[in-house]
């Protein structure tokens, strides 16, 4: 072949393997682009692709060429690496936290398990297809990398040479930054993907070793006489992912501005009062059963494991105080579609989840109830019957639960709503035709939270002579892709009440009169259940 000829079979042969060597390291030092799920490649290495390519060097000058079942293994070996890359980083930029297998497994699972029930087949064999093309065109990109990369430390002897003494020497700078704070960070190294998997098997191990760490504190007192209630139900609300974002990102609390504005008339005109707070969830972007817990215990639970640990003992709670006190306790939970084991040990009186709330209107994309739905059903059912107990409700909502649209309209006429044709056709047609965006998700979510708001300020100007203190408060922030990047833990947390006694003791405790909560956050999530008994007993009146 003359040199003519030779000339662009080695331009395209050195194109292509410099194209490898930049896959192969990319497939594990990308980043994610906040607020997306989407990845840029940052100009970082990987030791664990300098480890690859010096062995790939040191085989093929000992051993000769790779067999190609090596490079399938190789190949799927990328492929894994890959994927844990990507979990890393986009779980740590949506939730701000890093993720945890054994918590975040079976949650997944869940997660999957609900979008098979409500999506359609095609939409179904959509995901499943996209999923294996994805998985497909990965193992065929990294194939071809190692194929190229293989066949030219084959041919090459000076290459061979030189790409596995420049590895060698990127794993010895590796080694040197992590044994000294001397060494300058130069090459920049991604922090490795193997120390993602360590830490997910200690995680693993911990959890199933029972060890001492696990232990749970004592639980605070939970008890009052309730005096200040006089006999006033409660309700427990807890907003999905209503996160102090909607007061720190302006573009959000201008927008939230007039709702609050309408719920803080709704609140004046009826006669009661409201005071505000920030309190530091246990959760982030997801996880509310940790948030419920936490505040229904008083014992702060950050992991699934301290979860179910604390399932297991007999523990006092909100529940048990408020049933001790003659309180008949309900939870009304849209959401529940299956059996809820945590139902036995918080001891309420009644359950009602999906199927018990008996919702025949249109449905509303994943949790198919609107929460105007449910408010009026636990109204009718537990608050409307005369004579009865005093009640505890416990609602945690559903409608600004992500992907927070369709979002419902609202129905001014409260009878209306229990009935199987609760919308008039035009409203409901904007509502159904409105989808989640899911690269600019903030639009949806303060549609969503602007929609409980005015659903609350519509049910107090309702009843209006509705003898009931409403606790609110966010169970955890929104993900970081609506909260925003480095987004605090803080949630507000709003108490509504017409027993000025019961609003003043709980200023004692950072709260401020309105519906604008300040910072810092008057304390952690599990200290509120204590502080709301002591509001409503005997301490807080006059």
């Amino acid at each position: 072949m003359n040199a003519d000829r030779r000339w662009p079979l080695r331009l395209r042969q050195g194109t292509g393997l410099v194209l490898a060597l930049l896959l192969l390291n990319a497939a594990v030092t990308f980043h994610n682009v906040w607020p997306t799920l989407g990845v840029h490649w940052p100009g970082e290495l990987s030791v664990e692709f300098a480890v690859l390519l010096l062995g790939l060097s040191l085989s093929n000058a000992w051993l000769g060429r790779t067999c190609g079942g090596m490079l399938a293994f190789l190949s799927v070996l990328v492929v894994v690496f890959t994927l844990a890359r990507y979990a890393y980083v986009t779980v740590q930029a949506l939730y701000g936290r890093d993720i945890n297998l054994y918590w975040d497994g079976p949650r997944l699972a869940a997660v999957t398990g609900m979008f098979v029930r409500v999506a359609s087949l095609r939409e179904v064999a959509a995901v499943c297809g996209g999923t294996l093309i994805a998985l497909a065109g990965a193992y065929l990109i990294a194939r071809w990398s190692l194929g190229c990369l293989d066949a030219a430390l084959r041919m090459s002897r000076p290459l061979r040479l030189g790409l596995g003494s420049s590895a060698a020497l990127l794993c010895s700078c590796f080694l040197a930054q992590q044994f000294s704070g001397a060494v300058p960070r130069i090459p920049r190294f991604s922090v490795p993907v193997a120390r993602t998997f360590v830490a997910q098997l200690e995680r693993i191990a911990d959890a199933a070793s029972g060890h001492p760490n696990r232990g749970l504190p004592a639980s605070p007192p939970l008890r009052s006489d309730f005096a200040a209630l006089r006999g006033s139900d409660v309700l427990l609300v807890f907003m999905e992912s209503y996160g102090s974002t909607t007061y720190d990102r302006p573009q959000f609390r201008r927008a939230l501005g007039p709702a609050r504005e309408r719920l803080a008339a709704a609140i004046r005109d009826t006669g009661r009062g409201v005071v505000s707070a920030f309190v530091t969830s246990p959760t982030f972007g997801g996880g509310s059963v940790l948030a419920h817990l936490s505040l229904l215990s008083g014992v702060e639970v950050r992991d699934e494991e301290h979860y179910v640990l604390l399932m297991t003992q007999p523990r006092p709670t909100l529940v048990s105080a408020f049933r001790s006190a003659g309180y008949r306790a309900v939870a009304v939970m849209p959401g529940l579609r299956e059996s809820w084991p945590e139902g036995a040990f918080y001891g309420f009186d009644e359950i009602y989840g999906a199927t018990g709330l008996d919702y025949r209107g249109p449905e509303f994309g994943w949790w198919r109830i609107p929460d105007q739905y449910s408010l009026a059903a636990l109204d009718a059912r537990e608050l409307q019957p005369r004579p009865r107990r005093p009640v505890f409700a416990f609602f945690p909502t559903v409608s600004t639960h992500m992907p927070f649209e369709p979002t419902p309209p609202l129905q001014p006429d409260w009878r209306r709503v229990l009935t199987s044709s609760p919308f008039d056709a035009g409203p409901l047609q904007r509502s159904l035709t409105r989808t989640p965006v899911w690269t600019d998700m903030g639009r949806a979510y303060v549609d969503s939270v602007q929609y409980f708001l005015d659903t609350l300020s519509s049910y107090l100007r309702a009843r209006p002579d509705g003898r009931f203190v409403v606790i609110i408060l966010g169970d955890h922030q929104p993900a970081a892709n609506v909260s925003g990047e480095g987004a605090s833990w803080d949630v507000p947390v709003h108490v509504i009440a017409s027993q000025p006694q019961i609003l003043e003791a709980l200023q004692a405790h950072g709260f401020r009169p309105g519906l604008l909560p300040v910072r810092p956050a008057t304390g952690r999530m599990s200290e509120l259940g204590p502080w709301s008994l002591a509001a409503f007993g005997t301490a807080a009146t006059p």
